[in-house]
């Protein structure tokens, strides 16, 4: 490609008019850093629950951008997390005896189940009492006859 010479000295001068490159700036050492900056709670919240309260009180029309809910998501993700390897290093601290024993099941009476007989009160027979109970009897094979 050629130019004119008339090109060529305009060329030239302009080249003569550029700006000269700027100096970099030095990075300021006594500027504090923009993360110590006041943050929003919703920002900084780790507790899922609280996150959530803070978003729902945010939120105008109860939607939350999708970056937010993400972040809801790693919250709760993050306690699954803490709560799931507790459960597991209580259950080794368990296995290898270091852990504090958990109490015993309730004791509970020796040959009884659900399926055990009901027992009849000690009531004189005829009385009001007993006539109760027979009535009540009564009523329970009743609504058993009925549902079967």
């Amino acid at each position: 490609m050629s130019f004119d010479p008339r090109s060529l000295e305009r060329l030239k001068q302009l080249g003569r008019q550029l700006p000269q490159e700027l100096p970099t700036p030095k990075p300021d050492t006594n500027t504090p850093a923009k993360a110590t900056q006041r943050r929003h709670r919703v920002e900084t919240e780790q507790d899922p629950q609280a996150l959530f309260h803070e978003l729902m009180q945010v939120s105008q029309d109860g939607t939350v951008p999708e970056h937010l809910l993400a972040r809801l998501r790693d919250a709760e993700q993050r306690q699954e997390n803490v709560r799931r390897e507790r459960r597991h290093s209580e259950s080794v601290d368990l296995a290898q005896g270091t852990g504090t024993a958990l109490p015993p099941p309730p004791a509970s009476p020796k040959g009884r189940g659900k399926n055990t007989a009901p027992r009849r009160p000690s009531v004189p027979a005829g009385s009001e009492e007993d006539s109760l109970y027979v009535a009540f009897g009564q009523l329970l094979l009743e609504d058993d006859d009925d549902s079967a």
